[in-house]
């Protein structure tokens, strides 16, 4: 306006900082309830992670996380967002190397005993056909389930594996052919020393009946299909044979082998599991 000179607020940006801390952390409120919660935190998180890969060195895949505490009975929150900080406190992509560090840094930020982290992602292997040698990626899910406790970490590896069962009582009283269905194994181990997703796969896929591939020409079909027929092999039959090359591993400590097939011929799955260690 004419005449008068403009002075600006300077005291607003004071205000402002002054209202921001002075502002309510209901997180850090008492809770008067008594009940502690075994975990808290954020789950179905999307990020860019770093897997070892036994052919390439490497691979880049994006996982689906879920970071937790626990939360002693006298606090009534915790404080979500410090979560996504320790996440991306290490990047824009995840080494799975910084696991461990993730776990530890949970603990310290957020003031708990025990710290929880779950990564899970598809992870793709390069096969070739049997007989063409045709190549293809295949896609299989796997889990990094990652927990501390005070000083304490365990860590514990789950590839989930589709493969081809044959029944053996079906080619047992059929004059031609037997039925076969897809199946899917879930292999979940922990370990005294590094294992490959790759070695975990292949326990799996020699189990069964066959295993599967993205690409087939006819000659690979012939094949594939005939060997599921020379080794028909029960729901039993698999975790059974997954649980021989598991207790023949030194580095497997503990594991646990679920197997359901998508039976072709009833309406219902059949399922068989074995847990050690």
């Amino acid at each position: 306006m004419k005449g008068k000179t403009f002075v600006p607020r300077l005291h607003d940006n004071t205000k402002t900082m002054e209202q921001q801390t002075t502002l309510i952390d209901t997180q850090n409120l008492p809770d008067h309830r008594e009940v502690a919660i075994d975990r808290v935190g954020v789950k179905n998180l999307r990020f860019p992670i770093l897997v070892r890969d036994k052919a390439h060195t490497s691979q880049h895949t994006v996982a689906t996380v879920s970071l937790t505490v626990d939360l002693p009975h006298h606090f009534k929150g915790t404080h979500m967002s410090r979560f996504i900080e320790v996440l991306n406190h290490h990047g824009t992509v995840i080494h799975v190397d910084n696991i461990k560090v993730i776990l530890r840094e949970l603990q310290t930020r957020l003031d708990a005993e025990a710290a929880h982290v779950e990564f899970e992602f598809p992870y793709f292997i390069e096969k070739q056909a049997p007989v063409t040698g045709a190549s293809g990626l295949l896609e299989y899910n796997v889990r990094f389930n990652a927990t501390a406790h005070q000083k304490h970490s365990e860590f514990e590896v789950t590839v989930m594996v589709p493969v081809t069962t044959l029944c053996p009582c079906s080619k047992a009283i059929s004059k031609q052919g037997a039925h076969n269905q897809r199946s899917l194994v879930t292999f979940a181990v922990r370990f005294s020393s590094p294992i490959w997703i790759e070695d975990l796969v292949r326990m799996v896929e020699t189990s069964a009946s066959a295993e599967l591939f993205s690409l087939l020409k006819r000659p690979d079909e012939k094949a594939v299909t005939e060997h599921a027929y020379d080794h028909p092999v029960f729901v039993e039959d698999l975790v059974r044979n997954i649980a021989v090359k598991a207790n023949a591993d030194p580095r497997i400590v503990w594991y646990k082998i679920e197997a359901e097939n998508y039976e072709s011929i009833h309406n219902h799955n059949a399922y068989a599991m074995i847990e050690k260690g």
